[in-house]
């Protein structure tokens, strides 16, 4: 694959044949530069071109088009960041690179060189050659973000829509990748897959995430957003009790109904010694009348119907609710934040639209 660096460098010969004189040639060698060498007709337009002239430049090999009404400036030869700006360009308006592409885009996977996919919102978008146009009822400005001047989805997102079009062990890897890049936490995974809701791949999606290894501080702010996305009361968090001179600190609580949830992982609760402390701490909390329930990692992504009508049939009180039963789904609400440990942390990371 051709470096970006090199690929900006064969503009240079070009420039230096034209006229520069004529100001639009010189416009165009200069916005090609920081675009990938690509631009749209409507872009060369505004550096100064006219239809006629545009295609006196194709004519002589200035111009190569790639898609309808997009061109590579100088050369044919693009990086692969050129190719996905290029099919978001040739569909116009509010575009973004997406799938598999978004998710080579990101280093989540390795490009295939198969026709990239663009997400479009709006319908009677005609079909373009080389391009594999996808349409979605819902695409959320907080979904949207550009990478490396690519209008594409976020990692989330991606990930999200990429378990529709690939086997269980790709998806694997490709949140693997995402991980340990830090592109993604597994909090924001679980936030986006549950706004929204039941869609082809969720299963395959479901378990991936739900095979993930979170940490304890995941493992609670997943559990604690499933709460508060459910509408319940907000529990007191991490608050120690003193009980028979123990000190005990649940993971989430409601003093006046007696309730507890933990956030009951895997790596600290299935060894010996775990085991043993978990049971006398149980046996200490139900001689206090403390009704404890325990949500492992797997309840909270794949069963959240299940977990929230556990916690509702222990009595736990709702304020404003949010989640739908019927569909297992969580949605969203733009002004809910959720606190733990005197944090403030917001539904969802924002990011400007790319124009």
């Amino acid at each position: 694959m051709t470096s970006s660096r090199a690929d900006d460098r064969l503009i240079r010969p070009m420039a230096e044949q034209i006229d520069l004189r004529a100001g639009a040639d010189a416009r165009v060698a200069h916005r090609a530069a920081s675009e990938w060498s690509v631009l749209s007709l409507d872009e060369l337009r505004e550096c100064g071109l006219s239809s006629d002239q545009v295609g006196h430049r194709v004519t002589k090999g200035w111009l190569h088009r790639v898609y309808p009404a997009v061109y590579a400036v100088g050369h044919p030869r693009l990086s692969m960041e050129g190719r996905f700006l290029a099919a978001v360009k040739s569909v116009r308006g509010h575009a973004y690179l997406a799938c598999f592409a978004a998710a080579s885009l990101w280093g989540f996977v390795d490009w295939d060189g198969r026709h990239p996919e663009v997400l479009v919102v709006r319908a009677g978008v005609k079909r373009r050659p080389g391009i594999r146009i996808h349409r979605t009822k819902r695409l959320e400005l907080r979904d949207v973000i550009r990478h490396e001047g690519v209008p594409v989805t976020t990692p989330a997102r991606t990930l999200v829509d990429l378990a529709a079009g690939v086997s269980e062990k790709l998806l694997r890897s490709a949140m693997r990748r995402a991980l340990a890049r830090r592109r993604v936490s597994i909090p924001q995974l679980v936030a986006t897959r549950r706004r929204l809701g039941s869609r082809r791949g969720s299963a395959r999606f479901d378990r991936v995430l739900g095979a993930a290894a979170p940490t304890r501080s995941e493992l609670e702010d997943v559990v604690l957003d499933l709460i508060v996305d459910a509408g319940f009361v907000r529990p007191e968090v991490n608050q120690p009790l003193l009980l028979a001179g123990r000190r005990v600190i649940p993971d989430f609580r409601w003093p006046d109904q007696q309730v507890i949830v933990e956030a009951d992982g895997a790596r600290w609760h299935h060894n010996p010694i775990a085991r043993q402390d978990d049971a006398k701490r149980q046996a200490l909390l139900d001689a206090h009348g403390e009704r404890v329930l325990r949500v492992t990692w797997k309840e909270a992504v794949s069963r959240p119907r299940e977990t929230i009508a556990r916690i509702d049939a222990a009595g736990v009180p709702r304020g404003q609710r949010s989640f739908k039963p019927e569909s297992g789904v969580c949605q969203a609400r733009p002004d809910k934040l959720a606190f733990r440990r005197g944090r403030v942390r917001g539904g969802g990371a924002r990011y400007p639209e790319p124009p």
